[in-house]
């Protein structure tokens, strides 16, 4: 372990950083934790929010009719501001590539028509959605717009309207407050981002989308996930919502006693986000620990600044990575830090230290791919301290001063260059405003400044749309069973919890209870085909039938006057071969119609062989049962429940043992 990794171990502990497993309610309260949430969810609408173009048609990477290409730029919102984000992005100098499908985009997609009339099937599914969240709906819908210059919209901005302010939901232990639902357009698509080029798909571009923000009411992360769940499985109960990859997206906004709110865009699952914003709250304090630091080394920071040289590529091929320094004709600049001496392996998240932050924010606004720099504190260096020693001299550094060596194309040297800088001079003031990328780890990496209120604005292209009562009482009358409600049946139905998020997760309670009452079947059997059976053959990936499919098999089942423990085996046959005919299925399974006399006419007879065997002197409790069943199982299958031949069996073993 050399002395950085050792700064940092330290450090970790200083900031206190403990596992999520370990973590207690007492150990968030002690960080000030609080947490809110944005859920995006995809209404299952025919058509687009602002447009009459097919929605759900995805492509591939390579499959379009044409390439449209755009630089964006800042403008001056209503109080003559710009907005920080906009700035940021700006800043970037991206070239923004969309690819488009004739079938799945039109001219409003690319800025070059109004918006048509708002989608009326939109607005009556969100409305079901915001009624079951509890919101006051509002009188009138106003159009705004809300301005992104990260490329994801054509237009630099995307078009949304509030639609219910202050509604609730209960979670195990409290209710969580909804700030406001919102109905918006949907983002392109980002199939790839690499230097000064990003390329976006516009399939999923204006798609309805509804957002459901919360106060920041989460004290613990699994309160957050358990929020973030709820919603979900709410708006999927209403059977208005997409499902599927990328259909549902979180946003979770952290902040910690001293800090500030930060966004982590982009969760993917529900399960990322105990681990996610745990880290985050850690990544905060330490952050907040660097302020302290800094500010007690340097109390006037104003008068801190860097200082930088430029390093002859041709002398430092030596090091692997800097051959294509030399080889591209790029920048290496040598940067000195003062006072920052243990401050670059500061921990802040696991794996992680300060130094990512700087590399991090060269990635996203000088567009340098990582890896982008080195630096005095690597805890797995890449350069010995010999050359550390001869950056030191010819940047005339001090003793308690870190370094950075970073390559770069000239273009890019300046901004690079005051990128460093910038987020060096931000530790003074603890946590920046931004937003970060979610990663699957649990950590997160910087995405771009947080946007401030300046980038919303009216709409002039789309005038207010009243909401009558008739509408709200239209959409109050479809509204489906309580998501509370069918909580509570589930556990009526006994039916186990490891369950319950594939159930609702997919909207089945519906499905469950139809086939239940049309085939007399337990809910409780049902339930468990679908969460366990079928989930545990689908995997990832969706099922190759409906339940269009089931209900015909069991259809089938039932004419055949087949047991219905064959289903279960016809069902993974199916899964395989989904075109497959019921009768030929029954073939591969090698389904042999039999009476019941003939079945339990083999009963003694295996009795007798497993005794024969001297099986019982070796066998555990049940064993001769289940020997005798594994060889009856074929036979019965499909002919008697198998729970009725298993009474029959141990009936006939306890009659022999006491004849015996």
């Amino acid at each position: 372990m050399n002395k950085w990794e050792e700064n940092w171990q330290k450090t970790r502990k200083q900031v206190g950083w403990v596992a999520l497993k370990d973590a207690t309610p007492e150990t968030y309260q002690k960080l000030g934790f609080k947490c809110g949430l944005e859920v995006h969810q995809q209404l299952d609408t025919k058509k687009k929010l602002f447009c009459r173009c097919a929605t759900g048609i995805y492509h591939d990477f390579d499959n379009y009719d044409a390439e449209i290409v755009r630089h964006m730029r800042p403008t001056l919102s209503e109080l003559g501001e710009y907005d920080g984000t906009a700035l940021m992005e700006f800043k970037t100098k991206k070239q923004i590539i969309y690819r488009i499908k004739n079938d799945s985009a039109c001219t409003y997609e690319v800025d070059d028509t109004p918006p048509f009339l708002f989608n009326e099937e939109a607005l009556s599914h969100a409305m079901q959605i915001a009624l079951l969240l509890k919101m006051n709906i509002v009188g009138e819908l106003h159009i705004t717009r809300k301005q992104y210059l990260d490329g994801s919209i054509p237009t630099g901005f995307q078009r949304t309207t509030i639609l219910g302010i202050e509604g609730e939901i209960p979670i195990s232990n409290k209710k969580i407050r909804i700030i406001q639902f919102s109905i918006e357009e949907d983002s392109c698509r980002e199939v790839s981002d690499i230097r000064h080029t990003r390329i976006y798909y516009t399939d999923r571009l204006g798609m309805p989308l509804c957002e459901t923000v919360t106060y920041p009411d989460m004290l613990t992360p699994l309160e957050a996930a358990e929020a973030g769940q709820y919603i979900r499985f709410l708006a999927r109960s209403s059977g208005k919502a997409r499902t599927g990859i990328g259909a549902a997206r979180q946003d979770v906004n952290v902040s910690v006693t001293g800090g500030t709110r930060v966004e982590i865009k982009g969760v993917a699952h529900i399960k990322w986000i105990p681990k996610l914003t745990h880290n985050e709250a850690f990544r905060q304090k330490a952050l907040l620990d660097i302020k302290q630091k800094l500010n007690k080394l340097i109390p006037e920071p104003a008068k801190w600044n860097t200082s930088w040289i430029e390093l002859h590529a041709d002398k430092w091929k030596h090091i692997p990575i800097l051959k294509r320094v030399a080889k591209e004709g790029w920048k290496l600049v040598a940067i000195n830090l003062p006072a920052f001496k243990n401050i670059l392996s500061f921990f802040t998240q696991p794996g992680k230290c300060f130094a990512d932050e700087l590399s991090d924010r060269l990635k996203v606004i000088a567009c340098l791919e990582k890896p982008n720099m080195f630096h005095s504190e690597e805890l797995n260096p890449a350069i010995n301290e010999e050359d550390w020693q001869k950056i030191n001299d010819l940047l005339k550094s001090k003793a308690k001063d870190a370094q950075i060596l970073l390559w770069t194309p000239v273009e890019d040297l300046k901004t690079a260059v005051e990128t460093i800088s910038e987020r060096c001079q931000l530790a003074w003031e603890g946590v920046p405003n931004e937003t970060r990328k979610s990663l699957s780890n649990g950590t997160t990496v910087f995405e771009r400044v947080l946007p401030g209120p300046d980038r919303m604005y009216p709409d002039t292209d789309s005038a207010p749309i009243p909401i009558t009562d008739e509408v709200i009482e239209s959409a109050r009358k479809l509204l489906p069973v309580d998501l509370q409600d069918r909580l509570k049946q589930l556990k009526k139905w006994n039916v186990p919890q490891d369950a319950y998020t594939y159930i609702l997760r997919n909207n089945l309670m519906p499905v469950i209870e139809q086939m239940s009452a049309g085939f007399d079947l337990s809910p409780k059997f049902l339930a468990l085909l679908y969460a366990h059976t079928l989930k545990s053959m689908q995997g990832s990936g969706p099922l190759p039938f409906g339940n269009d499919r089931i209900v015909d098999l069991l259809k089938f089942i039932k004419k055949r006057s087949l047991a219905i423990d064959i289903l279960p085996e016809m069902l993974k046959i199916l899964f395989r071969n989904p075109n497959m005919t019921f009768s030929s299925i029954l073939d591969v399974i090698g389904y042999k119609q039999a009476e019941v006399i003939e079945i339990y006419d083999n009963v003694s007879t295996l009795i007798m062989m497993f005794s024969k065997f001297k099986l019982k002197k070796v066998a555990r409790p049940g064993a001769e049962a289940d020997w005798i069943m594994g060889r009856l199982h074929k036979l019965a299958l499909g002919n008697v429940p198998l729970k009725e031949v298993r009474t029959k069996v141990e009936a006939a073993i306890a009659a022999e043992v006491k004849h015996a």
